[in-house]
This record gives structure tokens, sequence and C-alpha cells, in this order.
């Protein structure tokens, strides 16, 4: 009769590597959704056109789709 190997519940998921990589792209998603901020008047009859600068229409959406790129990498990555 074979024993069932018990899994060694001391260790991590992943390694130091992803969990690097996973902190990185969340920081890289939070400055992405910080430059998305602001923008806005502070009197609704007064229409402000900072909305529509290169730093929220370009920016901000790129790095939080870099930031995703970087978190689904940080998952597939092979942990040492």
């Amino acid at each position: 009769m074979k024993q069932k190997k018990e899994p060694n519940k001391d260790q991590f998921l992943f390694g130091k590597k992803n969990y690097t990589l996973m902190l990185l792209g969340i920081v890289v998603i939070a400055v992405g959704f910080i430059l998305m901020a602001g923008g806005g008047s502070d009197d609704p009859e007064v229409f402000n056109d900072a909305i529509y600068n290169f730093r929220r229409i370009r920016l901000a959406p790129t790095l939080v789709l870099i930031g995703l790129a970087i978190e689904i990498y940080a998952i597939m990555v092979k942990s040492e």
C-alpha cells in the first residue's frame, strides 16, 4: 500500500521573484490610477479641458495595462 505524500504547508505558493514582480505590478497600476485622477472643475458650469490631456488619456491607461501585464508575468513565471 502506497502512502500519500503530504504537501509541505510551510512553503509559499510563489517564490521571492514572483512576489517582487507582483509588488512592482501593483505599484505601476497604482501610479497609473493616480495619474488618471483629477482634471475636474469645481464649478459645474465651467468645462475644464485638462481632462483630455496626454497624461489622463494616454499615459495613465498605458501604465495600468503595463502593470496588469507585469502581474500576469509574475504569476506565470516559474518560481525557484
